[in-house]
């Protein structure tokens, strides 16, 4: 029987991370986006958001200790993006949030493939909102790429936008902006 542990990130996960964030994206993403967006995606905006591991928001799943999964959530302003992101981005701050007026952000899940279609984004997520709901949040919102909206979808997440990401080299990546209440209904 296979040992599933889900413990919260280090900075010596941040390297290893960003490998199945990269093989992650490279095959999962396939038939979503174009090689084109996958490959500016990864060089660009998807990857770890250091914040995330120092505010210790950040998960790992082991699947028999290898590296099978990552996501978390913040109490912070930035919706989505890993550190290259955001120092591409000058456009605000990523201070905390009012609980009672923001809702926190579910941020960069990823399986890696050899992983995939096994629930464990599914219970990344659940012990994220329930973190988030204990921190005094009242909904959730993320930033979801092609290949992560139908989980979102499935976990009772509805589209408030889609948004089209345009990155430094000019490749636009289609992703949708989504939202939940904790107690299962979305809100503005």
């Amino acid at each position: 029987m296979e040992k599933i542990a889900l413990r919260r990130a280090t900075l010596a996960d941040i390297a290893p991370l960003n490998a199945l964030i990269h093989a992650s994206v490279r095959r999962l993403a396939v038939g979503f986006y174009d090689a084109q967006q996958i490959e500016s995606s990864l060089r660009h905006m998807f990857g770890v958001d250091s914040q995330l591991v120092n505010d210790g928001t950040y998960f790992v799943i082991e699947v028999d200790r290898a590296l099978a999964a990552c996501g978390g959530w913040s109490a912070r302003q930035t919706l989505f993006g890993g550190d290259q992101h955001k120092a591409a981005d000058h456009h605000g701050s990523d201070a905390p949030v009012d609980p009672a007026v923001v809702p926190a952000r579910i941020r960069a899940f990823f399986v890696h493939p050899d992983y995939a279609r096994r629930g464990l984004a599914r219970r990344l997520y659940e012990h994220c909102a329930a973190e988030a709901a204990q921190a005094g949040f009242v909904s959730l919102e993320l930033m979801g790429t092609l290949p992560g909206v139908p989980l979102y979808r499935a976990l009772g997440f509805e589209t408030l936008e889609t948004v089209g990401v345009e990155l430094p080299d000019g490749v636009v990546v289609p992703c949708e902006r989504m939202r939940i209440g904790l107690n299962g209904e979305t809100r503005d």
